[in-house]
């Protein structure tokens, strides 16, 4: 069988081989600690369980528009303006089959073969993926913590040439869980449109951020907004997102959609309806307010076995570790502390090139045991290694 070049050219995501690579080590009756994956532990929220278990009673389920459910678009679009500070028409609201679809319908809208599309290294693998299945030239721009490993406006603007069509942000991010102060977003954004460029906006994170969550749709009409309620709901499974789209750009939305994937979920948009009811809203909040103390644990057991995270988060559920002081690469350290320490972790070499095999994600989104017990376990790890005696 002959496969497509695209196919060829795609790297595994090595988080979810680990991933593999424990479930291996768990049926063989070993307890190993995931912090590989980020999928909050919670589940989703009673009322929505409540829901879906009310619309298995044989009812017929049809298709809903492409467009997704519009009671559900309005109550996005509520939730946008209350949560975020940017009240937004629900007709600009596309709900789609998670934020990957949301990702998949922008970049078939926006890239032609040959258009460059920069985005920041480290970033989540799977977003540049979506790019590049469209035939852009994805072009990484290295990042570090003196800027929050995050890309600044003037590495935007200094970067872009005559074949450049777009940038990709996450903030809060993925590896990283760092956020772009919102004034520096809303100038990068700028940067792009100034150059008559587009701008993809990944704010999955921004329920779970600390301080001031404001989206930059309050203040950038123009910019691709993709949101999810896989974290901040804790709904991975249940595969619902949506995208905050210009105007102008959702018949094409609509249209593709259409072909794409008819639809997103009906079950699941129908009890999503419920999410954004006050109960549902206190309960993300608390959940947020536990991951917050996950990750104040996290980061003090780092500190005491002496792994350093030069940037602590402040969003998402995610910390970058730097691995080196340990002569071991990141491939390296998580490949043994799987087979040792029976802890999983993902390697920077998923989301970049730049600290590639310096860098290793830890996620916080499991139960504080298993937090405790794979803290205890690195620690024991890392100080039977030669390089930290």
């Amino acid at each position: 069988m002959r496969f497509s070049r695209r196919a060829e050219a795609v790297t595994p995501f090595y988080a979810m081989e680990f991933g593999k690579h424990a479930a291996e080590l768990e049926a063989t009756g070993v307890h190993v600690v995931k912090l590989n994956i980020g999928e909050p532990d919670f589940g989703a929220p009673p009322a929505f369980l409540e829901a879906i278990r009310g619309l298995t009673d044989g009812r017929p389920l049809a298709y809903t528009g492409a467009l997704g459910l519009p009671e559900l678009r309005e109550r996005i679009a509520q939730f946008s303006g209350a949560q975020f500070g940017a009240p937004i028409d629900a007709r600009r609201v596309v709900v789609t089959t998670g934020a990957s679809a949301a990702l998949l319908l922008s970049c078939a809208a926006l890239i032609d073969p040959g258009d460059e599309v920069l985005v920041g290294d480290p970033s989540y693998p799977c977003n540049r993926r979506f790019a590049e299945s469209f035939g852009a030239d994805v072009r990484l721009l290295g990042t570090g913590p003196s800027s929050r490993f995050q890309l600044t406006p003037d590495d935007v603007a200094d970067a872009w040439s005559e074949r450049t069509r777009g940038v990709m942000i996450a903030s809060p991010s993925n590896p990283t869980g760092t956020s772009l102060a919102y004034d520096d977003l809303l100038d990068l954004c700028r940067v792009a449109e100034d150059r008559d460029g587009w701008r993809i906006v990944d704010e999955i994170y921004l329920g779970l951020a600390d301080g001031e969550r404001r989206s930059v749709a309050a203040d950038d009409p123009g910019a691709i907004v993709i949101n999810s309620f896989s974290k901040y709901f804790g709904m991975t499974g249940w595969r619902l997102g949506w995208a905050v789209l210009p105007e102008e750009m959702i018949p094409v939305a609509e249209r593709l959609a259409q072909n794409f994937y008819i639809c997103p979920p009906t079950p699941s948009q129908i009890a999503a309806l419920n999410c954004f009811d006050p109960e549902t809203i206190a309960e993300a909040e608390a959940r947020r307010n536990t991951l917050h103390g996950r990750r104040n644990l996290v980061l003090d057991g780092l500190r005491r076995i002496g792994l350093d995270v030069p940037v602590p988060p402040d969003g998402a559920f995610y910390v970058y570790v730097d691995v080196s002081p340990t002569g071991l690469t990141a491939s390296e350290f998580c490949e043994r502390a799987l087979a040792s320490a029976h802890v999983a972790l993902a390697p920077g070499k998923d989301f970049g090139d730049i600290g590639a095999e310096r860098y290793v994600r830890l996620s916080y989104a499991t139960a504080e045991s298993d937090l405790r017990i794979g803290l205890e376990r690195l620690g024991e790890f890392v100080s039977g290694l030669p390089a930290a005696e």
